[in-house]
């Protein structure tokens, strides 16, 4: 894609020390990232961790998508392993359906609707409050930024580009007719939908670009350094993309488009709140004159 470059005294004591502690062993851990549960832990050793729905479980995720017992993880030597219970909707294992495997670090594990991520003993306690952060910041299905953290991020770049007096522009990107795939083939092959269009909308943007999920079908992108037609020229390159993917949800083929809206920043829309409204009214005449199309808002 060819674009714009864009004090009190005090009393001291002697304590006296009974030499280093010896460290303590440490074990891996899963955490919750996205679906029911957001941000539970549940600490890996020998002993089997449970994970499912019901309330004996060791890991409680109350979600119907999630079966009553779902799987089990534990420790067996110096590897960790994941063993599905027979659930409903098979255990997977970044992406892949799986009986029982061993874990590696950072791996995602898929129950139904909610995902868990495995960090290994050897960094669990940094890791898991690097994980943290990322909750706070990024979008667990699409490891997008969020839609808090790309308001943070705009009100930034309106800042710097009024500034420097430089181009901005917003792009408001939803998925046409998402809701009837959801109805007829379920949430779990609706998020896979999501997760290759924000793969798509990754794929598109410049290491500059912020690109989020903000809401349930809708993405955002933060332009730096680009004006409406290069904006516009980007849009259209993604929604062609788009067009031509065969999605498979429930495993047959469907054909699935976006309608995407664009606002640039002006003297008269330099908030966040004004230039999202503007990328909105774009999207919505996208919507009305038929979807699969890009609108501007000038």
């Amino acid at each position: 894609m060819s674009r714009d470059p864009h004090d009190p005294p005090t009393t001291q004591r002697t304590i006296l020390s009974d030499g280093p502690r010896p460290a303590s062993p440490r074990s891996a851990c899963v955490v919750v990232i996205h679906g029911e549960g957001l941000g539970r832990r549940a600490d890996i050793d020998t002993a089997r961790v449970r994970v499912g729905r019901s309330q004996e479980a060791d890991l409680h995720i109350p979600h119907n998508s999630v079966s009553r017992l779902h799987c089990e993880l534990w420790r067996d030597g110096d590897t960790y392993r994941v063993r599905d219970l027979g659930a409903t909707n098979t255990t997977r294992v970044n992406d892949a359906p799986v009986s029982e495997t061993v874990l590696a670090d950072g791996d995602h594990i898929t129950l139904g609707e909610s995902i868990l991520k495995f960090i290994s003993h050897r960094s669990v306690e940094a890791r898991y409050h690097e994980e943290i952060y990322q909750l706070a910041t990024h979008d667990a299905l699409t490891e997008m930024y969020n839609r808090r953290h790309f308001i943070e991020t705009v009100e930034k770049e309106i800042a710097r580009a009024m500034r420097h007096q430089r181009a901005l522009t917003m792009c408001i990107i939803d998925v046409d007719l998402f809701k009837p795939i959801n109805d007829r083939y379920g949430h779990i092959s609706g998020d896979q939908v999501l997760k290759q269009i924000a793969g798509l909308v990754r794929r598109h943007v410049r290491n500059d670009d912020a690109a989020a999920r903000i809401g349930g079908e809708e993405f955002a992108v933060l332009l730096p350094e680009c004006g409406p037609e290069a904006a516009y020229g980007f849009a259209e390159r993604l929604r062609e993309a788009v067009e031509t993917v065969v999605f498979r949800p429930g495993g047959q083929p469907q054909r699935i488009t976006v309608s995407i809206g664009i606002a640039a920043l002006t003297p008269e829309r330099d908030t966040v709140s004004r230039m999202m409204a503007a990328a909105d009214a774009a999207l919505y005449r996208a919507k009305s004159e038929g979807r699969n199309r890009v609108c501007i808002e000038h």
